[in-house]
């Protein structure tokens, strides 16, 4: 297989790899990959502290792999790059056959 890629397209592919590279925003994304979720129960599903949560998910929603709402004092995050996340499916599904 070949690829073809311009230096913009190979700058933005790498910035997304760059979102995956950190443990911290795997285990984000594993905790809102289904439903969204407030920062509070990210924390609690992950263990995280709610500022490096926060950082995390200031990032991801900068690169535009998450967004959010406000209801009230609380932020509801929600993963809104699905490409991303069948990227991580099928990386998990071919270390699990190797």
């Amino acid at each position: 297989m070949e690829i073809a890629l311009n230096s913009d397209q190979l700058e933005a592919l790498a910035s997304r790899f760059k979102i995956l590279a950190e443990p911290a925003r795997l285990q984000i994304l594993t905790a809102i990959c289904n439903q969204e979720r407030s920062v509070q129960e990210i924390c609690d599903r992950t263990g995280l502290h709610q500022g490096n949560v926060s950082k995390h998910l200031q990032l991801m929603k900068n690169a535009g792999v998450v967004a959010s709402r406000r209801d009230g004092i609380w932020r509801y995050y929600r993963v809104i790059d699905q490409e991303l996340l069948s990227l991580c499916d099928r990386a998990h599904t071919a270390s699990e056959t190797r």
